[in-house]
């Protein structure tokens, strides 16, 4: 049996549309009540199970971690899905991020949807959903976007940030030190504030490094600070748009060398711990995913794109526009392993220790912490 995708009662999706509905009083899904100003921070591989598991090192947040303060990320679990999941309170179904690399089918290539837009690649239109910035910003709520100033023109932030004016800042305290000063300005106000330095880490170095714990030591310093200069109708909401898991070199497999697995396959897209498999035949999609199962099925899940669907992965619904960016064949990893091409001559990945990207709930699970006037 395949895993659901979304199984708690709120999910990142619900994380805007609440905050921007609070900021009229309007009931919201996370039942925040009126607010003048929320700051959604956003944790990138902040996962539920590492922050319980270096509690001791995240005084102001550890002890805000429970049950009801865990949300599911959805899925896929990979920074694009997931940020276009927050930013516009849909699900990948519906906005088209599907997955970190794409298939863009009007060029036939696949497009990673981080850093690989170009003029064949429009954001506006690539990423179908209206923003809840956008919305913010008609109804006359100063929206802004905190983040790396490297990011300030990228395709992707003019795909899932649109509607919000983006303050850069270099460093995890300017970023923070840049929410501080936004919350002085009168007025009703939503801002997003994006920490990207545990994710940078936790690929480099692995989130069970020193590194990675020396990194949420200084977040949640920074957390606490800020929490305290929130004024009575403010509040901060604390989550992630996934989590971590560290693979051993020895979890790399490299499936080009069972020819089995890539016979009648034709690209590859998503990420090693998710494959999008688009097929020569893509009306052979069950037999290669039989033979997938057969080689793989004891430490992966494995969907044709209908199965996935059916099984809510992307979302409730997938727009016809969108089911071709999501491979025929479907390859999750449920064990502590990634996939790679050996035939791949840039290695790509193979560095990397922490990885996301699938649906365990190491990966799936985020928290949804509450600060200020948050209720």
């Amino acid at each position: 049996m395949l895993p659901a995708a979304f199984t708690t009662r709120a999910s990142l999706a619900a994380v805007l549309p609440s905050s921007l509905a609070a900021l009229s009083g309007g009931a919201n899904a996370l039942e925040l009540p009126a607010l003048d100003h929320v700051v959604v921070l956003v944790v990138d591989g902040l996962g539920a199970s590492s922050l319980r598991a270096r509690s001791g090192h995240a005084r102001t947040l550890a002890p805000l971690l429970g049950k009801a303060t865990t949300i599911d990320a959805g899925f896929p679990t990979t920074t694009a899905s997931a940020l276009a999941t927050l930013a516009t309170g849909t699900t990948p179904g519906e906005h088209g991020l599907v997955g970190y690399r794409v298939l863009d089918t009007a060029n036939d290539r696949v497009v990673n949807q981080l850093s690989g837009w170009d003029d064949r690649l429009d954001p506006a239109t690539w990423q179908r959903s209206r923003t809840v910035f956008e919305q913010a910003r008609d109804a006359g709520v100063a929206t802004h976007a905190i983040g790396l100033q490297k990011y300030s023109d990228s395709g992707f932030t003019a795909a899932v940030l649109r509607g919000a004016e983006f303050v850069g800042g270099r460093t995890m305290a300017d970023r923070f030190e840049a929410a501080t000063e936004v919350l002085q300005a009168p007025g009703p106000g939503l801002t997003y504030l994006y920490v990207a330095e545990l994710d940078q880490l936790a690929h480099a170095k692995g989130w069970e490094s020193p590194e990675w714990t020396a990194a949420l030591e200084t977040l949640d310093g920074l957390v606490a600070s800020l929490a305290r200069r929130l004024g009575p109708k403010q509040a901060m909401l604390l989550t992630a748009d996934h989590g971590v898991v560290d693979v051993p070199v020895s979890g790399h497999v490299l499936f080009d060398t069972a020819p089995e697995l890539i016979d009648g396959v034709r690209l590859i897209a998503g990420e090693p711990r998710f494959l999008h498999l688009h097929l020569d035949r893509p009306e052979e999609a069950t037999a290669v995913a039989e033979r997938w199962r057969a080689v793989e099925g004891d430490r992966a899940w494995i969907a044709t794109r209908q199965e996935a669907v059916d099984a809510g992965w992307f979302g409730p619904s997938v727009h016809p526009e969108v089911a071709p960016r999501i491979g025929d064949v479907l390859v999750g990893a449920r064990k502590r392993v990634a996939y790679y091409d050996s035939r791949d001559p840039l290695d790509s990945g193979r560095g990397m220790i922490g990885q996301h990207g699938s649906l365990t709930a190491d990966e799936t699970r985020v928290p949804l912490l509450r600060f200020g006037a948050a209720g």
